[in-house]
């Protein structure tokens, strides 16, 4: 688990280097699927990973409002905000946790603590899938979602 939420958050940094060569109208751009925009797409990423991690922790979080982050230096600056939280968590994951129960009130409906962790890391994996179809439409080479070579299993226990 702890090594594909590091994949994550490698690939995520590596967009947001990516994104340095663009014009902010390019990355505000309206783009056909996603969530609208590059920086839009960035901030969901994020926003969504934050609010389920602490959503299963008993913290009701209401979405951020992207039009407070809508540069990607603010957005650099709110991951790693949500980073600090985020993360000791993760590095903390055990197969004890795995079937702890997750009552989501709001959807009326039950998951278990392992099913929205496999949640988020798809849901990151499937938007960053999007914005490699818009660096191909921008005539850019995307960043590489390959998970080998990045000695992501090295550090991990």
């Amino acid at each position: 688990m702890e090594a594909l939420f590091h994949y994550n958050w490698m690939v995520r940094h590596e967009w947001y280097k990516w994104c340095e060569d663009l014009s902010e109208d390019e990355l505000l751009a309206r783009r056909t699927g996603g969530v609208g925009s590059i920086l839009e797409t960035l901030f969901h990423i994020i926003d969504v990973e934050w609010r389920w991690l602490k959503e299963i922790h008993g913290h009701s979080c209401p979405p951020e409002e992207f039009e407070k982050y809508n540069s990607l230096e603010k957005i650099r600056q709110l991951d790693t905000k949500y980073h600090e939280e985020v993360a000791p968590f993760v590095k903390q994951w055990n197969s004890t946790m795995e079937n702890k129960v997750f009552n989501d009130i709001e959807a009326g409906e039950i998951f278990t603590w392992g099913e929205v962790m496999r949640h988020v890391i798809a849901h990151e994996i499937h938007h960053i899938g999007q914005l490699s179809v818009w660096s191909r439409e921008l005539d850019r080479k995307p960043v590489t979602a390959n998970f080998i070579r990045r000695g992501l299993t090295e550090h991990i226990n």
